[in-house]
């Protein structure tokens, strides 16, 4: 019952802005598809630029719709709102919350990537997008949830978050297998790269658009971190609790 509470509460809130949410997921990703794949009109791997593009700006658009939605709503709860103060005293067993909000936050990210998605239709890419896809970009949405469930106890103040997405989740935005190969990266830099999060959604979705398998190693990876975001944002929030 706990996680259908959470998840009600994450859909009343879409619901009360689903304007606000729905432009913001799709301003950004169009720009980069417009600027990038349509005014610069280049070829990736002997294919046109823009179908290395959309894959990447799919899995990029999930992140940041699934890590916005959990860090900066559950930081503003914690510290202002003091609501997650009634969540400690609640009957509602802790990890229902975690799972609730891990839950809700890759949904919101699955929706903006989905908005991408219609969005594309139209163009002749010829990319194929299936239930795997849609399942990579769910998983990647949970991992990074975590991660906002994290980042939203480590921040002293409201400003703590964007200062977080400015260090972290913007150079992922840019390094990760988006708007280019983590094989150009050169030396340990493109290693460690090439295996974070992002780069490896945004390889496995590009990989299954283009025609190719599901590589069920990328998935392993992505759970591998979602259990360790979500083991520490599950210490966070019991640390608490025992204050």
């Amino acid at each position: 019952m706990g996680i259908i509470t959470i998840l009600w509460e994450k859909w009343v809130e879409f619901r009360r802005d689903f304007y606000k949410i729905t432009l913001a997921a799709m301003i950004a990703p169009l720009m980069y598809l417009i600027v990038f794949g349509m005014g610069i009109q280049t070829m990736s791997h002997g294919e046109p630029y823009l179908n290395f593009l959309i894959p990447g700006v799919v899995a990029l658009t999930t992140m940041n719709g699934s890590f916005n939605a959990i860090a900066q709503n559950l930081n503003v709860q914690r510290l202002y709102e003091k609501a997650f103060d009634q969540v400690m005293i609640s009957p509602t067993p802790l990890w229902q919350f975690i799972a609730g909000q891990i839950i809700g936050g890759s949904l919101r990210g699955l929706y903006a990537g989905g908005i991408i998605l219609i969005l594309t239709a139209p163009i002749e890419s010829g990319l194929i997008f299936n239930g795997w896809s849609f399942f990579i970009m769910f998983l990647n949405g949970a991992v990074f949830s975590a991660i906002g469930v994290v980042v939203s106890f480590l921040a002293k103040n409201h400003a703590d978050v964007p200062r977080f997405s400015n260090y972290i989740i913007m150079p992922m935005a840019y390094l990760c297998n988006t708007f280019f190969s983590t094989e150009k990266i050169p030396g340990i830099l493109g290693d460690i790269v090439s295996i974070l999060p992002l780069s490896q959604t945004s390889q496995m979705i590009r990989g299954i658009s283009a025609g190719g398998s599901v590589n069920f190693a990328g998935i392993g990876i992505l759970l591998g971190y979602l259990t360790v975001f979500t083991a520490g944002a599950s210490w966070f929030i019991y640390k608490k609790k025992n204050l």
